[in-house]
């Protein structure tokens, strides 16, 4: 799709000097996708030249398998106009770097922390780049698509440890019990999964035996 079927994308691509690398449109919402080394001036610009106040999101995506591996998803808002627009592009593992926009958008803040947390992605000239889910010191990136669905054992005592949470036999499996706190969903392992299963079959068929009798 051409960069002149969205006139703010030929805005942007005449006041900055680049050439996008691709505009979509999807049900009246644009995307544009660029070289975020840029992404600051055009924040600043989108922000205090065309009304886009707000910034919704920042979010990290893993291609993993392709290169560059991951990519940076932004979402400012018009509210005057009510209008949304997207602006996304990837950066590479080996280098996995981008201007921060904490000191444009202050809800940019968080937003790249959690991305960094969780994708391992650097908001340079960030304030405060400190994890903001995961602990300070753990060694892994819990987005990526290469890291287990059930987590992966860690031990960095006093501070924190963690264990693997085997998901089998559903996401969370709740337990029977009076108390709502210990019926609470939780990923166990197979074998104490089991005996809890046989436990309620025979508290069922008991259950069902007296009714009978």
């Amino acid at each position: 799709m051409s960069v002149l079927s969205l006139p703010l994308a030929e805005e942007i691509q005449k006041v900055f000097s680049i050439k996008l690398l691709e505009v979509k449109e999807f049900r009246g919402q644009w995307t544009l996708v660029m070289d975020l080394s840029i992404i600051q001036q055009v924040a600043r610009y989108l922000k205090e030249e065309k009304g886009f106040g707000l910034l919704l999101d920042i979010s990290g995506v893993d291609h993993w398998g392709e290169e560059p591996r991951f990519e940076v998803v932004y979402h400012f808002y018009n509210l005057q106009k009510a209008t949304l627009l997207r602006i996304k592009g990837r950066v590479s593992e080996a280098n996995p770097i981008v201007p921060t926009l904490s000191f444009i958008y202050p809800t940019a803040n968080w937003h790249e922390r959690e991305a960094y947390d969780m994708f391992g992605i650097i908001f340079e000239g960030h304030p405060d780049l400190r994890r903001i889910l995961m602990w300070e010191g753990y060694p892994y990136y819990p987005l990526r698509k290469d890291f287990p669905v059930e987590g992966k054992e860690t031990d960095q005592s006093p501070v924190a440890f963690a264990k693997p949470a085997p998901l089998d036999g559903g996401p969370f499996v709740s337990r029977p019990a009076k108390l709502s706190m210990e019926r609470e969903p939780r990923a166990r392992e197979d074998e104490e999964l089991l005996e809890e299963l046989e436990e309620l079959k025979e508290q069922q068929e008991n259950t069902t035996l007296s009714k009978k009798e």
